[in-house]
């Protein structure tokens, strides 16, 4: 893969979704280490799209503990079934959180935060970690940012 991301610049979000699931793959394509994989993940993520905040959390001795990232200091744990990272976790979907103030329990990690996408990671069929995304901006996720992020999750290789 090149060093830089090759995107549309006048592109609408989907576009530049479609433009990046390839490039993605190619960066992860061979490479076994779980952590430099989420690593670059987080890097393409918060590149394309300029995200508040990007990064994983992995399941660790019953909490999720932070992973790779891009953006502001983050919160190091958070517990099963707590803010928008632990329900994702509890319920094994994807939270869409227009407004994370109206979001019961959010966890309040940075107060730019506006609101909040979170993907599952399976291994096995079992949650072993999220993808987590923090926006300035109200309402910023939506259904085009669910289908595409979950596509980018399976492409990640976790042992089971």
């Amino acid at each position: 893969m090149n060093e830089a991301l090759n995107l549309p610049t006048a592109a609408g979000k989907r576009d530049r979704y479609r433009a990046l699931l390839p490039q993605l793959e190619a960066l992860l394509a061979g490479e076994t280490d779980l952590i430099a994989n989420l690593a670059n993940t987080a890097a393409v993520l918060k590149e394309a799209f300029d995200f508040l905040w990007v990064g994983f959390y992995l399941v660790r001795d019953n909490q999720l503990v932070l992973g790779p990232f891009q953006g502001p200091i983050a919160c190091t744990r958070i517990d099963y079934g707590k803010g928008v990272c632990g329900k994702a976790w509890e319920t094994e979907e994807t939270q869409v959180v227009p407004d994370v103030d109206a979001f019961p329990g959010h966890i309040a990690c940075s107060s730019a935060s506006r609101s909040e996408i979170v993907v599952p990671l399976f291994s096995s069929e079992k949650v072993v970690g999220v993808l987590d995304i923090d926006s300035e901006n109200l309402a910023q996720f939506d259904a085009t940012d669910q289908q595409y992020l979950e596509k980018m999750v399976q492409l990640i290789s976790i042992p089971g």
